[in-house]
């Protein structure tokens, strides 16, 4: 398997898998502008780097929610890792594991939680889709997945109705193939629509102590409602472009996020980190981590537990090495002058 970066992945992940799966990972919706500009949000920033600092030694380490993990880089919840290898999700949470960095799994992975808690041996947190407008069957998920060992909840707040992702319906894609683990009684396509409002994230504190973090806030206004809501953490994030068309990049909302909670929360960001000059971007302009989607379920398809492993490696490589060059041996080194 010949992959030097992240995007490497991609083009070997679609030569092996069937187009029609392959659509399902990569679409994103409407014509896919979203899609693009989060990657092409990165490129249109420019790292400045400072010069005689000693980086003899590199630190990448730091810590989520309390947690310690080797590099502020995650794995962002994904749905259905079993299309791309049969150890699906489990695979995923022991490379994740091995490299000693976050996994957070997706309501709609292919294996149940309860066999993901028992391969994640590092740190585990559990991705929520509201089933029933918060009744008993999403307050049940709930319950399995402290259950099963995660320490955090990431509740994706972006999902009125599902996005039309146009790839994938041209692909054909045969929906009876998604095999939700935690939905044992049959195939379901997409999580329900259901209608979440601020008053439900009070449900949510009441229904479990786990820190919360809200997935899919973009905007300074919301930033700020999430903040008088209690919550613990925001997640900025357009869903990997597969939600609202022409929806502003994650990168270029990050700073006003970052304002807007005055540091009374952590802030995390996903779509279009691909190098480790994307992690020190996103934490020069205010993240405290970054979390990477595709490109895991692309290493997944084409080398299994070893090619996530081998993502993950590659990453962390890229990051000491951008970290270096840069002149921040530590991650609290990286600030806001780094980066125009």
């Amino acid at each position: 398997m010949q992959a030097h970066n992240l995007r490497d992945f991609e083009a070997l992940a679609g030569a092996c898998m069937d187009p029609a799966q392959f659509a399902y990972y990569a679409g994103g919706s409407g014509d896919e502008v979203t899609l693009r500009d989060n990657e092409a949000a990165f490129a249109r920033r420019r790292l400045r780097p400072r010069v005689l600092v000693d980086v003899s030694t590199i630190d990448t380490s730091t810590t989520i929610l309390g947690q310690q993990v080797a590099m502020p880089v995650g794995i962002a919840p994904t749905a259905q890792h079993g299309l791309a290898h049969p150890d699906g999700e489990c695979a995923t949470a022991r490379a994740a594991a091995h490299a000693g960095v976050l996994y957070v799994a997706s309501t709609m992975s292919t294996r149940p939680v309860e066999d993901i808690g028992k391969a994640a041996t590092g740190p585990f947190w559990f991705q929520l889709y509201v089933q029933d407008n918060c009744g008993p069957q999403t307050e049940a998920l709930i319950r399995r997945a402290e259950a099963a060992g995660c320490s955090a909840i990431a509740l994706t707040v972006d999902l009125a109705v599902p996005g039309r992702r146009e790839r994938e319906l041209r692909a054909l894609l045969d929906t009876s193939i998604l095999r939700p683990g935690n939905f044992p009684d049959g195939p379901l396509a997409a999580p329900p629509p259901v209608t979440l409002t601020w008053r439900d994230i009070a449900w949510l504190r009441r229904t479990t102590e786990l820190p919360i973090a809200l997935k899919g806030i973009m905007t300074a206004e919301d930033a700020r409602l999430a903040v008088e809501h209690g919550v613990d953490a925001i997640w900025v994030s357009n869903h990997g472009g597969r939600q609202l068309d022409r929806a502003c990049a994650s990168l270029d909302v990050l700073e006003e996020v970052v304002d807007a909670v005055g540091g009374k929360a952590e802030v995390y960001l996903d779509g279009g980190v691909r190098r480790g000059g994307d992690v020190v971007t996103a934490l020069a302009l205010g993240a405290r981590a970054v979390f990477v989607g595709r490109p895991i379920l692309y290493a997944l398809a084409c080398g299994g537990e070893d090619g996530v492993k081998l993502a993950l490696d590659l990453m962390a490589a890229e990051l000491r090495y951008v970290m270096s060059l840069l002149g921040t041996p530590s991650i609290s080194d990286i600030s806001r002058a780094h980066v125009v």
